[in-house]
């Protein structure tokens, strides 16, 4: 690319593809026939997707599965993913299946507290801004009723307004803390818009307040905004079973159920350990928050958060062995929606939904969370005893194949021949080969 493009998002969605390949890439028809290759065949559609985002070009394809038999709180759940990692859904799923038979999965909701705050700076007496909040927390509540209305129609609404004094980390920083119930939404345009009318409200009662000096009645609004920190928006899901119930070919119960908690600890006290571990998790989260159109950015930056609540970067998960029961659970933010955004547009979202039976904020909540939890189990399971590579690499095998451009016909060969053999990547190019030679 030469120079810089003036008014590129007025350009038609033709002359933006035009731009792009004939600018940006090596071969510009290839391009504009991979762009147009992956338009949605239904104008409508398309249509639809165009205008999710800006300067749409195209669409971007990730696969879109099921992980079936998940028992979640004595009931059936088939759990959409959207992920485009091998493996992960074929753990999900085996997790699944391993528990369905030993009671499934029990969840419960520890609390549905969104956060938001209004950031500012005061460089007055401290005491006089107390007094002050006392006066316009009453006045902050009015002022947004008009907002609020259908929300606390439905139960849901303003739960409380903090004044917060953070003037020893920052010079004259002062915040509301303000704390909201948005039900089945996920309440992000709802709680911005609270937000803003109290930094509306602030400065214009500050201005009022008779025992400010001049300058204490000139705060500076900095920002009002939500936090995709919810550390009281919280979901816990667990799973329990004698000891006895956890053999298998690879390792006697009692052994396993001993590695298993080490594993489980030793996320707890490592975080070079704890992220990996963690990362496993949101591979089930993010696929079920992808497949039902959450936002993923946020529930990742709030998750990883709450990790470190306690000063060090740890485990999601934890486990324990009582009295000869192996207990594994997973506690975990989770700011959801299952109503506005991409919910009601996005049609394989819509379908998402329909498929776990139109859940609530509550019970996506808790459906994910499952997700997460089965993921971790899968994957701590390999780890403590075949390892994780044996059964990534069979997974990974076609992809493997699809790179190295074999046929269906030696595809087929060689998932056959891998069955009892070894996957790397020297091994599956020698094998593919050995077939193409003869």
């Amino acid at each position: 690319m030469n120079s810089p493009v003036e008014g590129f998002s007025k350009l038609s969605k033709t002359d933006k593809i035009n731009w792009i390949a004939h600018n940006c890439t090596d071969d510009p028809e290839a391009t504009i026939q991979l762009l147009e290759r992956y338009w949605n065949s239904d104008s409508e559609v398309q249509k639809l997707h165009d205008e999710f985002i800006e300067n749409t070009l195209s669409n971007y394809y990730l696969p879109f599965a099921i992980a079936p038999n998940f028992l979640i709180d004595g009931e059936l759940f088939a759990i959409p993913m959207a992920i485009e990692e091998s493996s992960v859904v074929a753990a999900a799923s085996k997790s699944a299946k391993f528990w369905l038979e030993k009671g499934g999965f029990k969840t419960e909701i520890l609390g549905t507290e969104k956060v938001g705050q209004v950031h500012f700076i005061y460089k007055g007496d401290a005491e006089k801004l107390k007094s002050f909040f006392d006066i316009l927390k009453p006045e902050l509540l009015s002022s947004v009723s008009s907002i609020t209305k259908n929300m606390e129609k439905r139960g849901g609404g303003i739960n409380n307004i903090e004044l917060r004094d953070f003037s020893d980390k920052i010079d004259g920083y002062y915040q509301l803390h303000c704390t909201f119930e948005t039900l089945d939404a996920m309440g992000a345009n709802f709680i911005n818009s609270c937000l803003e009318q109290f930094a509306a409200t602030l400065k214009e009662q500050a201005n009022m307040f008779e025992a400010f000096s001049e300058e204490e009645k000139n705060m500076e609004v900095v920002m009002s905004i939500l936090s995709n920190y919810v550390p009281n928006c919280l979901v816990k899901a667990e799973v329990s079973c004698p000891i006895a119930e956890l053999g298998n070919d690879d390792m006697p119960a009692e052994e396993f159920a001993k590695k298993f908690v080490q594993a489980v600890n030793i996320a707890n006290v490592e975080p070079y350990r704890a992220v990996t571990h963690n990362k496993g998790i949101m591979n089930g989260i993010d696929a079920v928050i992808l497949a039902t159109g959450n936002d993923f950015r946020a529930v990742e930056a709030g998750v990883h958060a709450y990790a470190a609540k306690e000063g060090q970067y740890s485990s999601l998960t934890h486990a324990c062995v009582e009295d000869g029961i192996f207990k594994f659970w997973i506690e975990v933010p989770l700011a959801l929606g299952t109503v506005g955004g991409l919910t009601t547009l996005h049609p394989m979202v819509k379908l998402g939904l329909e498929i776990l039976q139109h859940p609530s904020a509550q019970q996506l909540m808790k459906i994910v969370a499952v997700a997460g939890l089965a993921q971790n189990f899968a994957a701590v399971r390999s780890l403590v005893t075949t390892g994780i590579q044996k059964g990534h690499m069979k997974m990974h095998l076609l992809n493997m194949l699809n790179q190295m451009g074999a046929s269906e016909d030696e595809k087929k060969q060689l998932v056959e021949h891998f069955k009892h053999n070894t996957v790397t990547n020297a091994s599956v190019q020698e094998a593919l080969k050995n077939i193409q030679t003869q």
